[in-house]
């Protein structure tokens, strides 16, 4: 491949965005969110409103690490504006599950009648609300909203039963930018 390849991001007034070697700092609205990259040849620039991602010479790895810093940059710039919302529904047919919510972790009791509390953990800045069968995971960064919900979702994973008879669980219906 070898070419010089370029991305270019535009972000909005409000929003800041400071490059430190291999991290990348998105502040704005009260929020900030921090990552990381193993950046290798490519280069990270800011100037007027603009980020820039480039490579010289690029090869197959360089280009998918491009594309990959490039999605995760414009997903902290619109984590900053708006939050990503996770919806998710708790089905029960057999009995009745009670979640809770306590402190960084959701319990969940009685779950196909088992005695056992099922606990599932909420990573830091992300807000979760519980109301009904409902619950709503919502935060500004995507990769945590997403780990919570799956955390959820995981916590009431069934083994070595019939799916289409036990179809008890907490499921994600909505995920941002889809309805599943």
């Amino acid at each position: 491949m070898n070419k010089d390849l370029s991305r270019v991001i535009e972000f909005p007034q409000e929003v800041e965005v400071v490059i430190n070697g291999n991290e990348v700092i998105v502040k704005g609205k009260g929020n900030e969110l921090v990552k990381k990259f193993d950046i290798g040849k490519v280069l990270l620039e800011v100037s007027d409103n603009k980020v820039t991602i480039s490579a010289k010479g690029a090869t197959r790895r360089e280009s998918k690490m491009i594309g990959t810093i490039w999605a995760c940059i414009k997903n902290m710039i619109k984590g900053i504006e708006e939050d990503f919302v996770y919806n998710l529904e708790i089905c029960n047919i057999h009995f009745p599950m009670n979640v809770k919510q306590e402190g960084d972790e959701i319990i969940i009791k009685s779950f196909l009648g088992e005695t056992v509390k099922r606990v599932s953990k909420i990573l830091p800045k992300v807000s979760v609300d519980i109301k009904g069968s409902n619950i709503t995971v919502s935060s500004c960064d995507i990769e945590a909203a997403g780990q919570t919900a799956a955390n959820l979702e995981k916590a009431t994973r069934l083994t070595g039963r019939d799916r289409r008879i036990f179809q008890d669980g907490i499921f994600i219906t909505e995920k941002p930018g889809r309805k599943i």
